[in-house]
């Protein structure tokens, strides 16, 4: 090279693949500049370095295949991301939609896969060794026997009542080691495929058999807490029934008597032997409503029941509201050469029915209707709704009642829904499949089934509007009278007074809006609350009732508002909130 260029420098550059290989060495060669010209040379004697259009160009391309790169990188990862998206749509696809709703990974017991695997575990041995146990103890190996009887001991007393393995004990691997090497033991001397699964079979059908028998108990126990009155509900209708008796009969009466058959007025009729309930009903429907003065509350008790109901209204006044309590027994026209259910009810095989301990329908037989068996079915208060106007001969309308419910708004626009016709007003219970006419009768009985539709609508009983001048017309309890005169062997339903209801006022319901009525609160915990804070009227229909301890502690203070726990008779019979 001429004298007149030097190098500079050797730099090593780092280019991107796409520019130049790694490691490449560039040499830069530049020609000296002339000795005379101070301005390109640096103090320290080396030249300044100048740009030159090619080595400006130069750098620009690099620069345009650095971006290039960068934006084909960025597009690679959008790439990536979408693949990504895709791969986790398609195995979302394999996910079972059917249980979806009880599954959730937000959920604590799903946090892992093998959550509780140790409490599995054991008990998947403890099971095993049941089994080997049995054949040891038939192919005569009494040391195997032993030994897996004493493994088996330990096992139950470490695994005891719990169901997560943090709350095991840390002495739980060891054991579970143990009896993991004396279930191999018994494999190698006792395997016997056909045996083993035999063993097995027969543990199934016992464990099968005794989930029957807790089945049947709990029913049993249910059916029977829901036919008790608590001992504090009792204790204040004997007290209430004393003070009563002592009073003289001019203070035994009630104000507004001259209102009782004023069909201008809103009448209710409410038939009871609870007093407290009875209190709720008539508490709850006066405080929600605008005008108490135009409220009439029509109340039938029995006679064990009668001097509690009077003595407690006499304490307590509705406010402006006319009351007036009845005994049914002092009823005389509803006798059992009038009234079918009551001729029944004195029969051999009712009496069989309900008090033969060894009848087949019984608990021990596994019966699965056990709840027909409730002594209220023997109540003639349970089937006074048949005869509205007979009790009520000079009133044109009247809102039936039951005592497990609670008002919660003013029901005077009741009276105004057109009925269009019909006689009874009520709130329909069917959805797609469930709470129609096939759920309650006997379809197979060919009156049945040529005279109803299997898929009718049900509706519920427990607010009720009757209109009783076209109940008259329509000869409604003549209606009640026909069919109940051919179900005396129960064949086309069972006993109650819901089907019965469904088959007397069959195309003569008119459906009501269903926030007049909302229902479940006695046995149904999935109630929906904006449902039941919407609701004119809630029912606590069902075996768990407001007033048992068994009631759902979430529907409770529904109804124990409407109660004065403070109250004399309610402190001294210790009823709390």
């Amino acid at each position: 090279m001429s004298a007149s260029w030097k190098f500079v420098g050797a730099e090593t550059s780092v280019e991107n693949n796409a520019t130049s290989e790694p490691n490449q060495k560039a040499v830069r060669i530049e020609k000296e500049a002339p000795k005379g010209k101070g301005d390109n040379i640096l103090a320290d004697g080396r030249s300044q370095l100048v740009d030159t259009p090619a080595k400006q160009f130069r750098r620009q391309l690099r620069e345009r295949r650095r971006e290039k790169r960068a934006a084909d990188l960025v597009q690679q990862d959008d790439e990536a991301i979408v693949k990504l998206e895709n791969a986790a749509i398609e195995r979302s696809k394999s996910v079972d939609s059917a249980v979806l709703g009880k599954y959730s990974i937000w959920r604590k017991e799903n946090e892992n896969d093998n959550s509780d695997s140790t409490v599995r575990l054991m008990r998947d041995q403890m099971i095993m060794a049941r089994v080997y146990l049995s054949i040891a103890k038939m192919k005569n190996k009494p040391d195997l026997q032993q030994e897996l009887q004493s493994r088996l001991k330990e096992s139950q007393r470490a695994l005891g009542d719990t169901a997560a393995d943090a709350d095991l004990h840390h002495s739980v691997p060891e054991k579970i080691k143990l009896m993991g090497q004396v279930l191999s033991k018994a494999r190698e001397q006792l395997y016997d495929c056909k045996l083993v699964t035999g063993k097995l079979r027969a543990m199934l059908q016992t464990a099968d058999e005794q989930v029957r028998s807790l089945k049947k108990q709990s029913t049993f126990l249910s059916q029977l807490a829901a036919k008790t009155i608590p001992n504090g509900i009792h204790c204040m209708s004997m007290r209430l029934t004393i003070e009563y008796y002592l009073l003289p009969p001019e203070k035994r009466k009630f104000p507004g008597s001259e209102n009782l058959e004023n069909p201008n007025l809103y009448h209710y009729a409410l038939f009871s032997d609870n007093v407290l309930a009875a209190s709720v009903v008539v508490n709850s429907t006066i405080m929600n409503a605008k005008d108490s003065s135009k409220h009439v509350f029509h109340l039938v008790t029995d006679k064990l029941n009668f001097g509690a109901m009077n003595m407690w209204f006499l304490l307590n006044p509705p406010g402006k509201a006319a009351i007036h309590v009845e005994n049914v027994d002092e009823f005389k026209w509803l006798n059992s050469s009038y009234c079918p259910v009551l001729r029944q009810l004195e029969s051999a095989s009712m009496k069989e029915y309900y008090f033969k301990a060894d009848h087949p329908t019984t608990l021990s037989s596994g019966a699965s209707n056990l709840k027909y068996r409730n002594p209220k079915y023997l109540s003639m208060l349970n089937h006074l709704r048949f005869y509205l106007p007979q009790v009520y001969p000079k009133l044109n309308k009247i809102l039936f009642l039951d005592d497990d419910i609670v008002v919660q708004k003013d029901l005077t626009r009741l009276w105004s829904v057109d009925l269009q016709g019909k006689v009874n007003g009520a709130v329909e219970t069917c959805g797609e499949s469930f709470h129609r006419f096939d759920k309650y009768l006997n379809f197979t009985n060919p009156h049945i089934a040529r005279s109803f539709d299997p898929n009718a609508c049900g509706w519920a009983y427990g607010m009720n509007m009757f209109d009783l001048k076209e109940w008259k017309k329509k000869d409604i309890t003549g209606i009640y009278h026909k069919w109940q005169n051919m179900n005396e062997d129960r064949t086309l339903w069972k006993l109650g007074t819901l089907p019965p209801g469904l088959i007397t006022f069959y195309n003569l319901t008119h459906p009501l809006e269903k926030s007049w009525h909302v229902l479940g609160l006695g046995y149904n915990p999935s109630v929906d609350r904006s449902e039941i804070e919407n609701a004119a009227v809630v029912h606590y229909n069902g075996n768990m009732k407001p007033w048992l301890e068994l009631a759902m502690t979430k529907y409770r203070s529904y109804w124990t508002k409407y109660i004065k726990y403070d109250h004399p008779y309610l402190r001294n019979c210790n009823l709390n909130e």
